[in-house]
């Protein structure tokens, strides 16, 4: 349960999904302040009923492709950082990376079969509305198997800890995880944004150009000086 929910906007074409999606969201303590069958018009709804957060299908009408994507894509080039959650039956990378790659952060990609946790689903609105991103395991570890190059310089371990920043844990569930103490994951987290080129701007930017260098969407920097 949250202490302060947020404000969701939901899009899903299926009525079962989007009901459940609602009470979910209900008792996770955010607030559906609408709900739609498509995202038409996405920005001007988002501005009418006051959402802060976009909780989005993939696949929407009218051809059930990418119109989730595409939506989702326009919202944030309309109302730039809008935090956005989106939500797919499978696995595409593409459109995880196609989101991430303007570097604002706030925004996540599930699975479906995700949203039926309360926890789940409420942890990763919390996350983007923060400003924070989250990407679901099967997808990180879909991006593992295909992107290694930009991570060659991490060890074992700091591979572990930016694909548990790429699912958006924080450096204390990644040490509960990973049965370390906080102190041993900042170092972790440190010597990654180290060995990948960022300078200081604030950890959190930080974390979010971590995940997108993860994912292969930007080139890498001048080294650290």
């Amino acid at each position: 349960m949250t202490d302060t929910g947020a404000r969701v906007l939901v899009v899903e074409d299926s009525v079962l999904l989007r009901e459940g999606l609602i009470r979910l969201l209900t008792e996770a303590g955010h607030r559906v302040v609408g709900a739609y069958g498509d995202a038409d018009d996405l920005p001007g709804r988002m501005r009418t009923d006051g959402a802060e957060v976009a909780l989005l299908d993939v696949r929407l009408p009218p051809t059930h492709r990418d119109e989730g994507v595409r939506a989702a894509r326009g919202l944030r080039t309309a109302l730039p950082g809008t935090p956005v959650l989106l939500l797919s039956q499978y696995v595409e990378t593409v459109y995880a990376a196609e989101l991430l790659a303007d570097g604002a952060g706030a925004v996540g990609y599930l699975l479906k079969d995700r949203v039926s946790s309360v926890d789940e689903l409420g942890a990763a609105i919390d996350r983007v509305h923060a400003g924070g991103t989250v990407l679901d395991p099967q997808v990180v570890a879909a991006v593992l198997t295909t992107r290694r190059d930009p991570l060659a310089a991490l060890t074992p371990r700091e591979r572990e800890v930016l694909t548990a920043m790429a699912a958006g844990r924080t450096n204390r569930a990644i040490a509960a995880a990973l049965h370390v103490g906080v102190g041993a994951v900042e170092k972790h987290v440190t010597a990654i944004f180290g060995k990948l080129g960022l300078v200081d701007g604030g950890d959190e930017h930080r974390r979010v150009l971590a995940v997108l260098r993860f994912l292969g969407l930007t080139a890498p920097a001048d080294p650290v000086r």
